[in-house]
C-alpha cells in the first residue's frame, strides 16, 4: 500500500532552532527524473521537475542546471527527429519514400553525432559555482554514489565518426560532466551528494545552506528490465561499477544495502528540509505494453509486455522480445520492498535523536493513481487504496483527456492518446512533470517553506503550479508529430530500420 502521509506517521518532531533563510532554497539529486529528460533525450532543463519548483519559489533566476541546446540534446531526441521527418514527408511513409526517409534520419543523426562528439556540443564550459541540479540521466543509485566529474570524463575518449551505429559516442557520460563543478582539482573530484554537500556549507545567515533537498534515485534499479525487456537480478558484485551493468533489478537487499549509503550521504548535507521519493513501478509507463487481456480477471499483470508497436494479432513470444507476467510481478515485489527500504529511511529520521525534518514523496502510488491499463480501465484490479488522481482543472480541461498510454497523434495535428508519457514511452512529459512539481510542492508547504514571486512578494496558500505555462510549453500535449498515429507505424519503422528501441533507451543499456 502507498504511503501518503508525508510524515509517514510521525507529523510532530522536535527540531533545532532554525535562523534565517538558506542561500539556496532548492537542491535536487536524481537521475532522469530529475534531469528533465524527455522523449529520448536530455533537453529542456529549464523545465524539469526542479526547475518548475524552483520557478514557483520565484527563484529560478538563481537555479542553476545543466544546458543541452544542440540537436535535442542527448542521446537522440525523438520528438525533433520524428517532426523532421514529418515535415519532409508527412505523416504517412509511402513504399517510395522509406529510402529517402531512412537517408533523411541518419543525416540528422550524423549532425547530432558531429555537434557533440567534435562541435560546440563537446566543450564544457569551466563552472565558477555548483549546479542546484544535481541530476544524470541513467544513474543508479551507486553511480550517484561513486561518479566524479573526473571518473566521467576519463571514460569520454576520443571520439570516432560511426557511419552505421549513429549514436553520441559517450553520451551518458558527456551528459554527466556539465552537471558536475569543474572549476578546480578538488571539485572534480565531488560525488553528486558532495557537491550538495559544498551548498550546504554555504551557511551565511542561516543555520543551513539548503533550505530543500530532494532526492529521486533507484528507478535505475529496475528500469532497464522493460527498457531491455530482460530481467537479470543483481549478483554479489552489484558494487562494482562495471560489472553492475549486466544486472536490470536489484535485489531488494542489495537495494537496501545501497540506499544505506545514501542515507549516510544525505545526513552530511547542511539542509533544513529533505524529501525521499519512492521508485514507480516500471510496467506502467507505455514502453513495454501488456499483450492481450489479463492473466486471470482481477489481475494487475498481463502474460507478456513488449513494445507500444506491437500489436496483439503479431505478437509472437518465440521472436518478439518481452517479460512475462509473472518476471513483472517478481519486479514489482522488489520495488514495493525498495519503497519499504525508502519509507523506513523517513520514519528513521525523523524519529532520531536529533530529529531530522525529513519527508516522503510516494512516486509509486502517484503513478500507480493515474495507471490507465492496470487500474483505470479494469475497476476489478483496483486494489482497496486505489482512487483516480485529481489532475489539475486545466488538464481536466484538455480533449482528449491526458492518461498515461503511448502518446499518439489524430493525424491532423492534434493528439489522440496519452499525454503524461513523451515519445521514448518511459519519461514523462512537461505538463506530468508539473504533476510531479506539484506533489513535491505540497510537502514544501507542509514543512512551512515560503513561496514568493520573483520580486520577493509573498504568495498566499494554496501555491499551485501554472498549468496553463506548462500547457503551453508542452509541445506534445499541444501538438504532436502527425506521424505519431494511434497504430504507431512510424515508431515501428524507425525500430527496424534504425533501432531506434536501442538507441533512444542507450542510456539505459
Amino acid at each position: 500500500m502507498p504511503q501518503f502521509d508525508a510524515t509517514v506517521g510521525v507529523p510532530d518532531i522536535k527540531l533545532a532552532k532554525r535562523s534565517g533563510t538558506p542561500r539556496h532554497r532548492l537542491v535536487a539529486i536524481g537521475d532522469s527524473l530529475t534531469h528533465g529528460f524527455q522523449s529520448g533525450a536530455v533537453f529542456n532543463t529549464d523545465i524539469s521537475f526542479p526547475a518548475i519548483i524552483a520557478y514557483e519559489l520565484g527563484w529560478l533566476d538563481k537555479f542553476r542546471y545543466p544546458r543541452y541546446p544542440g540537436y535535442g540534446g542527448l542521446p537522440l531526441n525523438m520528438e525533433l527527429l520524428l517532426r523532421e521527418l514529418a515535415d519532409r514527408f508527412g505523416a504517412e511513409l509511402n513504399l517510395f519514400e522509406v529510402p529517402l526517409a531512412l537517408f533523411a534520419a541518419r543525416s540528422w543523426m550524423g549532425k547530432l553525432e558531429d555537434y557533440y562528439e567534435r562541435g560546440d556540443g563537446s566543450h564544457v564550459p569551466k563552472t565558477s559555482g555548483y549546479n542546484h541540479a544535481l541530476a544524470v540521466y541513467g544513474w543508479d543509485l551507486r553511480d550517484a554514489l561513486e561518479k566524479t566529474y573526473d571518473t566521467c570524463a576519463a571514460r569520454i575518449g576520443s571520439p570516432h565518426d560511426d557511419l552505421i551505429h549513429q549514436v553520441v559516442q559517450n553520451h551518458n557520460n558527456r551528459a554527466a560532466v556539465s552537471v558536475y563543478p569543474n572549476g578546480s582539482d578538488d571539485d572534480r573530484k565531488l560525488t553528486l551528494f558532495q557537491t550538495a554537500a559544498k551548498l550546504g556549507d554555504e551557511k551565511e545567515d542561516s543555520e543551513c545552506g539548503v533550505e530543500t533537498l530532494v532526492v529521486f534515485l533507484g528507478a535505475n534499479n529496475a528500469l532497464k528490465c522493460v527498457t531491455q525487456l530482460r530481467v537479470g537480478w543483481s549478483g554479489d558484485d552489484f558494487r562494482d561499477l562495471g560489472k553492475k551493468e549486466q544486472y536490470t533489478v536489484w535485489q531488494p537487499s542489495h537495494f537496501a544495502a545501497e540506499f544505506a549509503e545514501i542515507v549516510e550521504e544525505i545526513k552530511k548535507i547542511n539542509a533544513r528540509h529533505v524529501i525521499l521519493c519512492t521508485v514507480p513501478h516500471v510496467t506502467i509507463p507505455p514502453i513495454s505494453r501488456g499483450i492481450g487481456t489479463k492473466i486471470q480477471p482481477g489481475s494487475r499483470y498481463f502474460p507478456h509486455y513488449t513494445r507500444p508497436w506491437v500489436s496483439d494479432a503479431d505478437f509472437d513470444p518465440r521472436q518478439d522480445k518481452s517479460i512475462t507476467g509473472p518476471e513483472a510481478f517478481a519486479v514489482d515485489v522488489a520495488i514495493d520492498m525498495f519503497n519499504q527500504t525508502i519509507e523506513d529511511a523517513v520514519r528513521a529520521a525523523r524519529k532520531g535523536n536529533p530529529a531530522r525534518d525529513w519527508y516522503l514523496l510516494d512516486a509509486a502510488g502517484l503513478l500507480d493513481r493515474m495507471a490507465s491499463r492496470r487500474f483505470i480501465t479494469d475497476p476489478n484490479a483496483r486494489p482497496d487504496w486505489w482512487t483516480p488522481y485529481p489532475l489539475p482543472p486545466a488538464l481536466k480541461a484538455l480533449q482528449p483527456v491526458v492518461d498515461s498510454r503511448f502518446l499518439a497523434s489524430d493525424g491532423h495535428g492534434g493528439r489522440a492518446a496519452g499525454g503524461l508519457f513523451s515519445l521514448d514511452g518511459v519519461h514523462p512529459t512537461t505538463v506530468a512533470y508539473g504533476i510531479l512539481a506539484q506533489e513535491t510542492i505540497n510537502i514544501l508547504r507542509l514543512a512551512g517553506v515560503p513561496f514568493t514571486t520573483p520580486t520577493g512578494t509573498p504568495r498566499p496558500d494554496p501555491v499551485n503550479v501554472d498549468f496553463d505555462r506548462l500547457i503551453r510549453l508542452d509541445t506534445l500535449v499541444q501538438h504532436p508529430p502527425e506521424n505519431v498515429t494511434p497504430t504507431l507505424d512510424i515508431l515501428s519503422w524507425a525500430d527496424e530500420k534504425l533501432d531506434w528501441a536501442k538507441r533512444a533507451l542507450t542510456f539505459l543499456s
